[in-house]
């Protein structure tokens, strides 16, 4: 019994403490900004987690070394993957694999709002700005 309670203070412990939960819904942009309001969430040397609101549009970039989950939690849009178009709305969940072009237009009258983790943890430093196809 006493070697099971120190393997949990040990190794579970540490685990339960760092682990943290955020309410989606009660993560908000402030009344005024621009075009993009992002919150960084969480991460760490292997991950990074942000909730990104978006009113016009997000321009046709790549990531040289990252890929990125992308959940959309308010709002409509299409978005450019590498060379298809898909629509997303609340509940669409789109995987943008590294060095894959891709943007966003917001087509609904609110902000899109997407919960967006990316792998490994994102400095900003990958994105590749690229020309949209005329």
């Amino acid at each position: 019994m006493n070697r099971i309670l120190l393997f949990f203070w040990i190794f579970c412990l540490p685990l339960i403490i760092s682990a943290q939960d955020t309410r989606l819904d009660t993560v908000c942009a402030p009344k005024v900004y621009d075009n993009i309001y992002s919150i960084p969430l969480y991460h760490d040397s292997l991950v990074s987690s942000f909730v990104i609101f978006i009113r016009k549009e997000v321009k046709l970039h790549a990531h040289a070394t990252h890929a990125e989950h992308v959940l959309v939690l308010e709002g409509e849009g299409e978005m450019v993957l590498g060379e298809k178009i898909i629509k997303v709305k609340k509940g669409s969940l789109v995987f943008i694999p590294s060095g894959v072009p891709h943007s966003l237009r917001v087509t609904s009258g609110k902000p899109v709002k997407v919960l967006s983790v990316q792998a490994p943890y994102f400095d900003g430093k990958d994105r590749i700005l690229l020309s949209s196809p005329k």
